[in-house]
């Protein structure tokens, strides 16, 4: 290996590891406000990248189906929660049918406008309106109803979804990759290193996006009330905050990121209908580094993860998948020595 390869490597380490780390945030963020394990996480990826796949080649964008069917059972579950009048029953009102309105004119667009004529910037806020608000209406459907159940539960129907929306995913993509155009074709020449355009956009949007998150978590009160549902739900219950709000709000963010996350590697590698679980898996792989509690450790490690996959990759590339997840061996045995062990707080 000599510098030059050693810079492509860290470069392309580097790339993936900034995704992870995206990743790694969103899991760590719906863990501590839901103790929800989002494995789900990595179907917002594979969505973003094959909807941008799909607008860009002409064809249907299917995706606004499933947006249209989550939307209607949405609606269906608010009013049986206003007739039944149990804990979560409140007034049906006008406000409640603005899901499937809102699915239905994202459907017309997409199908009355032709989508590889639009601009760039244009494809990814449509694939991006599509897809943000699966976060909170999946919520609202498998996870709100059994918000005060044990972890292990809710790991479990957080894994039956995971499989139900590859399946999903395989109905509306089929089983062809999905690459796109990259944003722009300049690149950026460091000596011995040239940095291509896509990877450029990666760094740039997630730096945005991290500082956005922690400019939005010291300074809106949205932020605050998420901060103070994951230090103790039982506690922002009492100072008025909604954790219904607080999933829906947390899950919403982790469609967006995921989504997003999508769009910016899809032109630098060709995802398929089930890529989205290993992705997200080395995102956790982060986020388990920083204990699924913090946010600054779970991105740098996120970050290391990448590093290592990209010279690994040179070095014992049949070997990369196994290094890489062996990395959570040490870290979990090392946080089982330092903890004590208790009973879950089922607060």
């Amino acid at each position: 290996m000599n510098l030059q390869i050693a810079l492509l490597l860290g470069q392309d380490g580097v790339t993936n590891g900034a995704i992870y780390a995206l990743l790694a945030l969103s899991i760590v963020l719906v863990f501590t406000v839901t103790r929800v394990l989002l494995v789900p996480q990595g179907e917002f990826v594979t969505f973003g990248a094959m909807c941008m796949g799909a607008l860009q080649a002409g064809q249907p964008v299917r995706l606004a189906w499933l947006v249209l069917g989550l939307s209607l059972a949405v609606v269906v579950q608010r009013l049986w929660w206003a007739r039944s009048g149990g804990a979560a029953a409140r007034r049906f009102t006008w406000l409640d049918l603005m899901p499937p309105v809102y699915a239905v004119a994202l459907f017309l667009i997409g199908r009355f406008w032709p989508a590889q004529d639009w601009p760039m910037a244009a494809q990814v806020l449509y694939t991006l309106a599509l897809i943000v608000p699966l976060g909170p209406w999946l919520y609202d459907l498998f996870f709100r109803p059994i918000a005060g159940a044990h972890g292990l539960v809710l790991l479990i129907v957080s894994i039956a979804l995971h499989a139900v929306l590859v399946g999903v995913a395989l109905l509306m993509f089929g089983a062809e990759g999905a690459h796109t155009l990259p944003f722009s074709e300049e690149g950026l020449e460091l000596g011995l290193l040239r940095l291509n355009a896509q990877t450029l956009w990666v760094l740039v949007v997630t730096l945005a996006l991290i500082v956005a998150l922690a400019l939005f978590f010291e300074r809106t009160l949205q932020g605050k009330a998420l901060r103070a549902t994951a230090v103790s739900r039982l506690g922002a219950e009492l100072m008025g905050i909604s954790p219904s709000m607080a999933g829906r709000l947390c899950f919403g963010l982790a469609a967006f990121i995921g989504g997003l996350s999508g769009i910016l590697i899809a032109p630098l590698t060709t995802l398929y209908y089930d890529s989205g679980f290993l992705i997200s898996l080395k995102g956790f792989v982060g986020a388990v580094i920083g204990g699924l509690v913090s946010f600054p450790v779970g991105a740098i490690g996120a970050l290391s993860v990448g590093m290592v996959e990209a010279y690994s990759t040179f070095w014992a590339s049949s070997y990369k998948e196994v290094i890489v997840f062996t990395l959570i061996l040490p870290v979990l045995l090392w946080r089982s020595l330092n903890s004590r062990h208790h009973e879950e707080d089922r607060a």
